[in-house]
């Protein structure tokens, strides 16, 4: 599980001003929060007094207060008061702090900042850059959990061979059709890129922008992949974020975000679709999981498995870089892919 990035952590709209919620990732017990002018933060879900989680005390939108003896802290972590302290106390309640994690919120997401340890602001790199179709917030937002370990959770949902076996509807692709594909990628930041093109025939998907539309599709490290379809008119977009929960356990965030007007009625049966092509993708990794516990190998074969192989490419250089203390140089080359879907 990769440290030193920014990670998904849940939709902005599941937090209110004053709110404060409970949410492990990467093994670790964070609390994530709203202060009551709005501003998310995150801190380590454990009171250094007694190791309560700080989720079971209450927030009043400045403070966050343990319940097991009062102790209070700030949305920074500092420790602002100990209840139970008499004059003379030499207990230097200043120098008590819970970590803190950095958080921000892009286009209705909350990012958490996951490093090795306490890291300077003015040191934190780039937000992962989402497409601005114009919308502030997303229109739908599905969480899933993934009864397996983060890297085949990537690399199940990016992969672009798996759609005629997995997700064939009648809305979608029926009757197993497949078609030849051949998509130019190029490296993008921490990731890969299939240039803009047109769908193809047999992906039903758009037909709802109407006109020719063109899709792009990315992906960042650690588990970010982004859909981007448009026309002259409207535009498209999903984010899927994937975010270890620990070894054995991750979430999967869809975000859709759209332009047209008439589609904004029709919510519930895109919500409906999204989380069966969702679940669709998470029923078969699981199954998956019963050959892999055998220690089974994995053969990544090109083209169609090319994707997964820069993912595992993209996670070492990148481990790497950090542990030689050197710049990340992008192992993805600009390429052509073929494989029939």
């Amino acid at each position: 599980m990769l440290r030193g990035l920014w990670y998904y952590a849940l939709p902005g709209a599941d937090l209110r001003p004053g709110a404060a919620v409970h949410r492990q990732m990467l093994g670790e017990p964070l609390l994530i929060g709203r202060d009551a002018k709005g501003r998310v933060f995150a801190l380590r879900d454990i009171c250094p007094h007694r190791g309560m989680p700080l989720s079971e005390g209450a927030f009043d939108g400045r403070e966050v207060e343990c319940c097991y003896h009062g102790w209070r802290f700030d949305t920074s972590g500092q420790c602002t008061a100990i209840p139970w302290l008499v004059d003379g106390s030499e207990v230097e309640v200043g120098r008590i702090r819970v970590r803190r994690y950095p958080a921000r919120e892009v286009l209705g997401n909350v990012f958490v900042y996951i490093g090795v340890a306490d890291t300077d602001d003015a040191l934190l790199p780039d937000l992962p850059k989402l497409a601005d179709i114009g919308v502030a917030r997303p229109q739908l937002s599905i969480e899933t959990i993934f009864n397996c370990h983060v890297d085949h959770a990537v690399i199940g949902l990016m992969d672009p061979a798996h759609g005629s076996f997995v997700h064939t509807s009648w809305w979608w692709r029926p009757g197993r059709e497949m078609q030849l594909k051949e998509r130019a990628f190029e490296p993008a930041p921490l990731g890969f890129r299939m240039k803009r093109h047109r769908p193809a025939s047999n992906a039903r998907a758009y037909r709802f922008l109407g006109g020719a539309p063109e899709t792009e599709i990315a992906f960042h490290l650690p588990g970010l992949r982004t859909e981007h379809a448009r026309t002259d008119r409207y535009q498209y977009c999903q984010l899927t974020a994937v975010t270890p929960i620990d070894e054995r356990t991750t979430r999967v965030n869809h975000v859709i975000y759209w332009t047209v007007p008439w589609l904004t009625p029709l919510k519930p049966f895109f919500r409906h679709i999204a989380r069966r092509f969702i679940a669709q993708d998470r029923d078969i990794v699981e199954r998956q999981q019963r050959g892999l516990k055998f220690d089974a190998p994995m053969m990544l074969v090109r083209d169609a498995d090319t994707p997964a192989r820069w993912y595992f490419r993209l996670k070492k250089e990148f481990s790497d870089a950090a542990a030689e203390h050197r710049a990340f140089k992008n192992p993805v080359e600009e390429t052509i892919l073929r494989w029939r879907s």
